[in-house]
């Protein structure tokens, strides 16, 4: 509490403080021969070494007395505290101290309060440069014996030094004439100031309150938070960690403090991160939240090691983990309470959006003054993405900034490259990172082709709800991911629908590149997989095996241990498919060389076939776009008609006349285009016929008459 009562109980304190110096100063100048002396402690004179060592200094006998009276006393200990009410009262308890503890740390706490205590422990320490409280000094105030049990209560183990209260200036000097020094924070905390610590900036994020519709679940986590140690895990489920965890604090009466996790692992001393973090939670009763765990990658120290650092650090005050890993026993001395929080239904997802859009609204609206509308077809469109509260807080706040710069309503372009930016590089290290291009104009398919490419659309978006809310999927450790294999023959647009498939979903396209995955040492291969797996899981993509079958090939009997290992690798992938989370396409011109077993476990079998006349003819049409000047003579029907090729030796073939067009700085003619068709035709090893060429014969093969005689 902040107020008169606060206030009068710290200053009622503070008053007795400096009683306490008057008389000890009084005392002093009683002794004193010279308190005019302008260089008095920087000497000692023979006469004042005599006094020193007459000086008496208190004996055994007299701390064992100080120790008994301390513990008859003990009973008293509470009526010497100040009123639980107030923030000294409050500072009292949260951090267990006894009443000598709460006159040593005012004693430290004057002169930040008030300077004149600074030239009077100046003077009391017989050397005005050390003008902090040195624990001989500090003991003495208090009427304290340096030999008597008081000198403890600045072990390394006692509250005020273990929770953070009191600095011991060390150095090479002996106990008693060590410094004692308050964190800034203490001295703000107990003078009204509710803000953060400045140490924390940076790392430290206050978290809001909001309802939340899952109570029950909230009172179990704020029960488990708020009883011996506090260590809690939530094991996430792709449901809304952060949020759980942010409202089991407030239910509890804690102030929740989000904890940075690459912040933290980035800084270049996180012992002193995690010591103010826990001062901060006892000055304020907060509770700490971290998480995700996987995130959690310092360079220098083990994930494990830097978390141990962390349960050590806030032991004692509520510390809720969340993250998709498993608690191992070993990141802390005990063990936390472990709750499973399943993934958020299609109407939970849709009111977080709901909930950060406004909200990042009112943060840019009254800049610029612009309402963004929230309706159905923002929320649909967000539906197949995977993100917890922190990216859909930031994805909104990007989507928002972006429309408030240009002074228009959020749209759906806006909100999926705000989800594309929060993807991670991790994935982009593995495989090549594409921004779909296309779109579903730009493809010439067949319309069965094309249904079953909606319907693979179509399961990424309401997987959630099938394979999460309805179960469709259950047991066996599977995901929820969508599994599709595009089969056909080369250049019949298979990379291209897996783009527009992206395209359609608002998500990037991530091509594995084989050669980095592929390894000839035994078991490279699976850790490479592994590695991509594992980065998808955790992107909004579509993941894209091109030439599938080199990796996902048939098992064989087993003759040697080649076979061994490949079957292992097979084996391997078989599982690993089955528990991904994600999207992935395979493609592959030779699907009688994929396994079985893929096949079963694929959603979804996508064939190309090779396109007919009509095809053909809009492929040409495509192909050759509008950027091009048509020469008169040119007949598309005549090349649909007689080459049977596929849209990507369609698509090189206009490439090439484009180039001879250039080249004869004029329009693209009928020669040009069947001149590329031929060169086309010799680099598929394809027989150049006069039955196909027809009148075009003779100009691209001159010499066909020679041949023919």
């Amino acid at each position: 509490m902040t107020g008169p009562a606060s206030d009068e109980a710290l200053w009622s304190r503070l008053r007795q403080v400096e009683q306490r110096v008057r008389v000890e100063v009084a005392a002093r100048r009683a002794t004193d021969p010279d308190p005019d002396d302008p260089f008095r402690g920087q000497y000692l004179t023979p006469e004042a070494a005599d006094r020193v060592l007459a000086d008496p200094w208190g004996p055994p006998a007299a701390a064992a007395a100080e120790s008994a009276e301390a513990c008859s006393a003990g009973a008293d200990e509470e009526a010497l505290l100040p009123p639980p009410g107030t923030r000294i009262g409050q500072l009292a308890a949260a951090f267990g101290l006894l009443p000598l503890d709460l006159e040593l740390l005012l004693v430290v706490l004057a002169p930040d309060i008030d300077l004149r205590f600074e030239r009077l422990y100046g003077y009391l320490n017989d050397d005005l440069t050390r003008r902090r409280p040195t624990v001989d000094l500090a003991l003495r105030l208090c009427g304290r014996s340096a030999a008597g049990p008081g000198r403890f209560r600045f072990a390394a183990s006692a509250p005020l030094v273990a929770r953070g209260l009191v600095d011991v200036v060390a150095g090479d000097r002996p106990l008693l004439s060590r410094e004692l020094r308050a964190p800034d924070r203490v001295t703000a905390h107990l003078l009204g100031d509710d803000g953060l610590d400045d140490r924390l900036r940076g790392l430290v994020t206050p978290a809001p309150g909001r309802a939340d519709p899952r109570a029950d679940q909230v009172r179990r986590v704020a029960a488990a938070a708020t009883t011996g140690s506090g260590l809690v895990h939530l094991l996430d489920r792709e449901g809304d960690c952060a949020g759980l965890a942010v409202d089991a604090l407030l239910a509890a009466g804690r102030r929740p403090l989000v904890l940075d996790p690459v912040a933290l692992a980035a800084h270049q001393d996180p012992g002193t991160v995690l010591r103010a973090l826990a001062l901060e939670a006892r000055l304020t009763a907060g509770g700490v939240v971290l998480g995700p765990l996987e995130r959690l990658e310092p360079r220098r120290t083990g994930r494990g090691e830097l978390l141990r650092e962390v349960c050590a650090a806030t032991a004692g005050t509520p510390l809720i983990v969340y993250g998709a890993e498993v608690w191992d026993p070993w990141w802390a001395a005990e063990s936390p309470v472990a709750f499973p929080v399943p993934p958020l239904d299609a109407a939970q997802r849709a009111a977080r959006w709901e909930r950060e859009l406004a909200a990042a609204e009112r943060r840019v609206g009254t800049a610029v003054g612009v309402r963004p509308p929230l309706d159905g077809e923002l929320l649909a469109t967000v539906a197949p993405y995977r993100l917890d509260g922190l990216q859909v807080r930031r994805a909104a706040d990007v989507a928002a900034r972006t429309a408030a710069s240009e002074r228009r309503p959020v749209t759906r372009g806006d909100l999926r490259a705000a989800v594309r930016a929060q993807n991670g590089a991790g994935l982009a290290r593995l495989a090549r990172r594409t921004t779909p291009a296309v779109t579903w104009d730009d493809l010439v398919l067949p319309e069965v082709t094309r249904r079953q490419l909606d319907d693979l659309a179509l399961r990424a978006v309401h997987r959630e709800q099938v394979l999460g809310r309805w179960r469709m999927r259950p047991g066996g450790g599977r995901g929820h991911g969508v599994i599709a294999l595009f089969a056909g023959e080369s250049g019949t647009g298979k990379t291209m629908s897996a783009e527009v498939v992206a395209g359609e979903l608002g998500m990037e396209l991530y091509v594995v590149d084989l050669s980095t995955v592929v390894d000839k040492y035994i078991g490279e291969t699976e850790k490479n997989l592994e590695r991509v797996f594992t980065e998808a899981s955790q992107v909004n993509g579509v993941l894209l095996f091109d030439e599938a079958d080199a990796v996902f090939g048939k098992r064989s009997e087993v003759k040697d241990a080649h076979d061994r290992h490949a079957n292992v690798e097979s084996a391997y992938l078989l599982q690993r498919m089955e528990s991904f989370d994600g999207m992935a396409i395979l493609t592959t011109n030779l699907r009688a060389n994929l396994d079985g077993a893929f096949t079963r476990r694929l959603d979804a079998v996508v064939e190309f076939p090779v396109p007919d006349a009509a095809q053909r003819l809009a492929l040409w049409d495509r192909c050759l776009g509008t950027g091009v000047v048509r020469a008169d003579d040119l007949d598309l029907e005549f090349c649909a008609r007689r080459f049977e090729l596929t849209g990507g030796s369609i698509r090189a073939c206009a490439v090439t006349a484009a180039y001879l067009a250039a080249e004869a700085a004029g329009p693209l003619t009928m020669a040009q285009l069947v001149s590329a068709v031929c060169q086309e035709y010799h680099k598929l090893g394809r027989l150049v016929l006069e039955s196909e060429f027809g009148d075009w014969f003779r100009q691209v093969r001159p010499d066909a008459a020679a041949e023919r005689w």
